[in-house]
């Protein structure tokens, strides 16, 4: 392992500044209005001056790869630490996970915006408040699943080593009933989650190619999250 000089760490955290910035602005997607981008992005920078001292080059990762890993999980620890998600926000997410649940039942589709507000028994502009109130929650990375006790996915259901064909065969069903659950969302909505999570773009730029707000591109992902959600509670 080459070990780097002042300067050329300084360098390296100057080059990939701008990194710091686009995974705090891609994560605000799915996190409260409570919390800042501004904290983030300081977070995240204690990740990348963490990379840059214990990035390795002769192990193959791409710089870059690695950064993103660093950025990331230093972002995700503090909003652990910080128990970001208000108790509201998880009521509000519950009552509009049961909402669409019940009319799925009845109208074995996704339910429109309209007829969810309708069960939930509020207007249409209440519900989309409701829906940037839910902002927050998240399904998609597994790092994430965890409860009360700071536990992961994995290890509440595949404890030990010798469990690893059943955590394998876990991974494979989840992925799967994901992969179903996101092909039966509105188009819409799968467009969004498409260009989020596959193209990793921003509230911003999604909104500029769906021709809206960036509070519309939130209660979308919101409205995309509840309903996957919904159809995903065995393993949530």
């Amino acid at each position: 392992m080459y070990a780097k000089t002042g300067l050329e760490k300084n360098q390296y955290v100057v080059q990939h500044a701008p990194l710091v910035k686009r995974i705090a602005y891609h994560l605000m997607a799915r996190l409260p209005a409570s919390v800042q981008v501004d904290d983030l992005i300081q977070v995240g920078m204690i990740g990348l001056l963490d990379a840059v001292s214990n990035y390795d080059d002769t192990q193959g990762a791409q710089f870059e790869t690695y950064a993103v890993q660093r950025i990331r999980g230093a972002m995700l620890d503090e909003l652990r630490q910080c128990d970001w998600l208000p108790r509201s926000a998880r009521k509000t997410l519950r009552q509009i996970e049961m909402a669409m649940n019940a009319l799925e039942q009845r109208v074995c589709r996704a339910p429109t915006e309209r007829e969810v507000a309708d069960e939930l028994h509020v207007s249409l502009g209440d519900y989309q408040q409701m829906l940037l109130d839910a902002r927050g929650c998240q399904l998609l990375h597994y790092e994430d699943l965890q409860n009360g006790e700071d536990e992961d996915f994995f290890e509440r259901h595949c404890a030990d080593d010798s469990a690893e064909p059943f955590v394998k065969l876990q991974d494979g069903r989840f992925r799967a009933k994901l992969i179903e659950a996101i092909s039966m969302l509105p188009e819409r909505e799968k467009l969004m989650m498409a260009m989020y999570y596959e193209e990793e773009l921003n509230l911003r730029e999604i909104g500029e190619v769906l021709g809206v707000s960036e509070s519309r591109v939130c209660q979308l992902h919101s409205q995309a999250m509840a309903r996957l959600r919904s159809k995903l509670k065995e393993w949530l």
